[in-house]
């Protein structure tokens, strides 16, 4: 079958309480945009019922495709959905929606005027957060300051679980990937930029929901994991900077027939 144009991966883990809403959600903006797309859920290994209500989605819409995984962690489910993503484009949500699916259509306008990453980003002008409590949010704040001063410089949200990759980028970042946790997203963007993709935010809204997979142990194992992205690079883990000089990824919306 032909590729297309955008693969949507959302990465799931216990996830049975909202998963089929969020399939429809996905669905339905797919359908208001026109796009040919396909939706890759993958499970992390969930102990509910998770898998079973992805595979029932797909049973009765062949563009949703569930992906089985043993339980690795977000990282590693985020990693096994873009390799197994087929599309020109590839997007990736979290499952609880944070940031609503009709603002898919911010990050595949910037697309279209050229480039490779582009991340939602919770902190740049023109985004909002709605109803974040004034803790989470200082321990973000802190989260990406030590992300400047120890990784990453110049990106002002490294973890907003909403990202566009153009196939090439995908195909170049995620086999390199080592980490397997939240600190996945770090590694990425920093791989990003060692191979020479410019890496654009784009301003989202993102709406605070109890069901956030983050926790303490999550979070502090995030920071470890800026850590692990050095220690990495001092053993060569990674292949060395580079500068990309082919054009990037042509990205004009193909629309359905």
């Amino acid at each position: 079958m032909p590729a297309p144009f955008l693969s949507v991966v959302v990465p799931a883990y216990n996830e049975e309480g909202r998963i089929a809403r969020t399939i429809a959600e996905i669905a339905a903006e797919i359908e208001r945009l026109a796009l040919d797309a396909e939706l890759i859920v993958v499970d992390d290994g969930s102990t509910d019922r998770t898998a079973s209500i992805v595979a029932g989605a797909s049973r009765g819409d062949t563009t949703v495709t569930l992906v089985r995984a043993a339980h690795g962690g977000k990282g590693a489910a985020v990693r096994r959905g873009m390799l197994a993503a087929r599309g020109a484009w590839r997007f990736l949500a979290d499952a609880d929606l944070s940031m609503p699916i009709t603002e898919l259509s911010r990050f595949l306008d910037d697309a279209a005027r050229g480039g490779d990453v582009f991340i939602g980003s919770r902190e740049v002008t023109g985004a909002r957060r709605v109803g974040e409590p004034r803790t989470r949010h200082a321990v973000g704040r802190l989260f990406n300051w030590m992300v400047k001063l120890v990784v990453l410089r110049g990106i002002e949200d490294t973890q907003c679980g909403f990202k566009l990759f153009s196939a090439r980028a995908a195909e170049t970042l995620f086999p390199l990937q080592q980490i397997d946790g939240f600190g996945f997203d770090v590694e990425i963007l920093f791989l990003a930029r060692r191979a020479g993709f410019a890496v654009r935010e784009i301003p989202v809204t993102w709406v605070w929901g109890r069901g956030s997979k983050v926790n303490l142990a999550s979070g502090a194992r995030g920071f470890l994991d800026l850590a692990v992205v050095r220690v990495n690079q001092a053993r060569g883990l990674y292949p060395p900077r580079r500068t990309v000089v082919t054009p990037p990824a042509p990205a004009g919306r193909e629309r359905q027939t």
